[in-house]
């Protein structure tokens, strides 16, 4: 990475509280320091755009490290870069692994994300059967969408899989992940009558609960649990919550 202007350890300059980071082709803000510039170009590769700057991903997600320089946000950085993106990122969004290089002796290095894709990937992730091993299933979002969810229900959008919380990030141990700390709103998923009417839910490597919703792609306001919790509230907004 010695041709970008500052070095990847600087430290990142604030960004907006609420907006979703990678956006088109994985360039960034302008304002965005090189190592989150770095990191949301390879969440547009390994979660949305391999395909469209031809590089080959695997079936389970993974991509070579060499082939990411076909993508030129990613020209120049090198494989210690990446391996220092990954150990620092604190929500653990990638994973990194070297294999044995097909043919030869030597090994090659390859990365994926652990969830967030809207191409269609196979990555192993643990089935949750019993709500005892998720108590806490939370979904994190904001006011202006309430209205539309709390009538129609939590659907993937443009990826594979609605995303939760184990717990709210900073309060409970172990969740880094699954949502994002601007949200205001808050749904806690009756994972009792969820599982019991069929829905699946999964656990990913850095412990984001998945689920791709009913047969229709959904979950219905049906499975909110009563206590929704939000954070704040402006005016009449919100529909009263507790009504389904």
């Amino acid at each position: 990475m010695s041709h970008l202007p500052t070095s990847i350890t600087d430290r990142p300059t604030s960004s907006s509280p609420g907006r979703r980071g990678g956006g088109g082709r994985g360039r960034g803000r302008p304002d965005d320091s090189p190592t989150v510039k770095v990191s949301k170009a390879l969440s547009y590769v390994l979660r949305h755009g391999a395909e469209k700057v031809n590089i080959p991903i695997r079936s389970d997600g993974y991509v070579l490290v060499s082939d990411l320089a076909k993508h030129p946000p990613l020209r120049n950085v090198s494989l210690a870069d990446i391996q220092k993106i990954v150990a620092s990122n604190e929500k653990q969004r990638f994973a990194l692994r070297e294999e044995p290089r097909v043919g030869t002796a030597g090994t090659v290095w390859l990365i994926r994300a652990n969830q967030g894709h809207s191409v269609q990937v196979s990555i192993e992730m643990h089935q949750i059967l019993t709500a005892t091993e998720a108590p806490l299933v939370i979904h994190g979002t904001f006011l202006p969408s309430w209205g539309t969810i709390c009538q129609q229900g939590l659907k993937p959008m443009t990826r594979q899989h609605i995303h939760f919380a184990a717990g709210l990030p900073g309060k409970d141990a172990g969740v880094i992940s699954g949502m994002r700390k601007s949200c205001d709103v808050y749904i806690y998923i009756d994972m009792p009558k969820a599982l019991a009417s069929g829905i699946p839910f999964f656990r990913s490597a850095n412990n984001v609960i998945l689920s791709p919703g009913n047969e229709r792609g959904v979950i219905l306001p049906e499975f909110f649990a009563k206590q929704v919790k939000v954070l704040v509230i402006i005016g009449d907004m919100l529909p009263p919550f507790g009504t389904h």
